[in-house]
């Protein structure tokens, strides 16, 4: 997948992520609360065992917002060979750009032959091009079924970190600042800024994540936080070394 590509890809999935959340209200008490008896297939597999989570490292730790930042690195950690394989692809895709301009220009006139002569190039080469979506679509459901975990898990509700209470959006507006600030460092991080289609997200992602973040729950907010953090670390001490070897040979 070509690099645009790829941060509109992620454009679409905050854009969903935001379509599905501000339509809710924040306010905990309108969600039911979690029922383990009568539970079906989404509450059961990924909101329940979410929240059980949230609840078993809050004991170890003392407070549910280490215990999100360890549930966050987990879930990351989980992903991760999915990312690691992302990387890989879109490094093949990289190789492969030269031919795929050749064959783009020799057929620019006939469509279905540039797009049987593409596909027979990804497949010679064993690259798949929409390989580099699936973290984001692995993402989705588990960052919405954290979310409703959130919501539903009445102790994180009634608790604080610092100087919030993580069932209610940060009244200092500190979070979506911070959520918004390290989106955009990720996003020069990861290469937003050296391409022209992609210069627009370094300032369009940032502001719609702090719009989203403004009505979120604070422990949500931390989790967007804790995950961009996170995700800069990983692209900083193992991708970008990664594509560097990759250039070099």
């Amino acid at each position: 997948m070509r690099r645009y590509d790829r941060f509109f890809a992620i454009f679409l999935l905050v854009a969903l992520i935001g379509t599905l959340l501000t339509g809710c209200t924040p306010d905990p008490s309108a969600y039911k609360k979690l029922d383990r008896e009568n539970a079906g297939i989404w509450d059961r597999y990924l909101v329940i065992p979410l929240s059980d989570l949230l609840d078993w490292f809050r004991n170890l730790s003392g407070n549910y917002g280490w215990s999100i930042l360890i549930v966050t690195f987990l879930v990351r950690l989980i992903i991760f060979p999915l990312s690691w394989q992302q990387q890989k692809n879109t490094l093949a895709m990289q190789e492969l750009q030269p031919k795929i301009m050749k064959i783009r220009k020799k057929y620019e006139k006939d469509p279905q032959k540039m797009q049987m002569e593409t596909m027979k190039v990804f497949q010679e080469n064993n690259v798949n091009p929409m390989a580099g979506c699936l973290p984001l679509l692995v993402q989705l459901p588990i960052l919405i079924a954290f979310y409703q975990a959130i919501m539903r898990n009445e102790h994180i509700a009634e608790s604080t970190f610092l100087y919030m209470e993580l069932g209610k959006p940060d009244p200092l507006f500190i979070l979506p600042l911070l959520a918004a600030v390290t989106t955009y460092i990720q996003l020069v991080v990861t290469g937003a800024g050296e391409n022209q289609q992609t210069k627009l997200m370094l300032w369009i992602m940032p502001i719609m994540i702090f719009a989203l973040a403004f009505g979120f729950p604070s422990a949500l907010s931390l989790y967007w936080v804790y995950g961009n953090i996170f995700t800069i670390i990983q692209y900083l001490l193992i991708f970008k070394p990664m594509k560097a070897k990759a250039r070099e040979n």
